[in-house]
């Protein structure tokens, strides 16, 4: 009962972050954000790394932390210009977004379950006559969601790349126009099989790592399936932190973070934090990616958005 309890109110106080206008960052106030569908979800992914980030940054004035989640991109954005937010985790693509409307800064590359970068893939049904990007047209895509890297994003900048038109569907039952790829979110790496399975749509993008997963891509589906386009790898996830935080306290923050997969006291609160297994810098090659990643996702923001 009292497990239960604490759940939903957890989950209250999560919801009231999403929907009540937070107020500025306190001195002192280390507050750390996240775009969120699920925040009682989220809140207890975040809160133990953050717990332990505080307790190591006194000698910078920290003291307290706190989460704030937000709905969509926008709000994430109002919350950084605003000095709202200090610190967000994202995926490359969100943070890009951020980077570029907001003027948010990359902190660090995170790994997750080992993995620091991947790519997407764009796949179809072995009986679909699609061989290549370009036999899209007239055809349907399916990908995630509005801030997803690998089955979004990526995707969306490599077909616009490619001279493609792209049009909204209504629904998996929908057509576009002869010259475009229609396209429509799925809302999970899951339902995106399945629908390329199931005929619903003519292809599908998601990450390598989603291709390669049974939970995901099930047997019975991968026999009838076939990947025909890989994109170059890009970071999984990046922390970031607002263009005007202090930088004392962004080199602090970044150097706990880096440490942190070496210290014992901080492996359980890693793990919780989305599977982090180590923080590292963004070196040359990253930045690259980067550089590509947030001139595409400008454009697609530009074209389709």
């Amino acid at each position: 009962m009292l497990r239960r309890l604490r759940q939903l109110l957890v989950a209250l106080a999560a919801s009231f972050a999403l929907c009540v206008p937070a107020a500025a960052t306190e001195p002192g106030v280390l507050v750390l954000g996240r775009i969120s569908d699920d925040p009682a979800a989220h809140y207890d992914q975040l809160k133990p790394l953050l717990d332990y980030v505080v307790q190591r940054m006194g000698d910078v004035g920290i003291r307290e932390g706190r989460v704030l989640m937000a709905r969509d991109l926008r709000q994430m954005e109002s919350y950084l210009r605003r000095g709202r937010v200090d610190w967000v985790t994202e995926t490359a693509g969100s943070a890009m977004a951020l980077q570029t409307r907001a003027g948010a800064r990359p902190l660090l590359l995170t790994e997750r379950s080992g993995v620091g970068s991947y790519h997407t893939v764009f796949i179809t049904r072995r009986d679909s006559g699609i061989e290549g990007l370009d036999d899209l047209r007239g055809r349907s895509i399916a990908f995630q969601n509005p801030t997803s890297t690998s089955a979004y994003f990526v995707p969306a900048m490599t077909l616009i790349e490619r001279g493609l038109k792209m049009e909204i569907l209504l629904s998996p039952f929908d057509r576009p126009a002869g010259d475009s790829v229609g396209y429509l979110f799925a809302r999970s790496e899951f339902n995106i099989s399945t629908w390329v399975h199931k005929g619903l749509v003519d292809a599908g993008a998601l990450s390598n790592l989603d291709w390669d997963s049974v939970q995901r891509m099930p047997e019975s589906y991968r026999r009838d399936l076939v990947a025909v386009h890989a994109t170059g790898d890009y970071p999984r996830a990046l922390e970031m932190v607002r263009g005007d935080l202090p930088d004392a306290i962004a080199t602090r923050l970044r150097e706990v973070l880096a440490e942190a997969n070496n210290d014992p006291d901080a492996s359980e609160a890693l793990q919780r934090f989305f599977g982090t297994t180590r923080f590292l810098p963004v070196d040359a090659e990253t930045a690259g990616a980067l550089d590509t990643l947030r001139a595409g996702v400008a454009r697609v923001g530009a074209v389709i958005e």
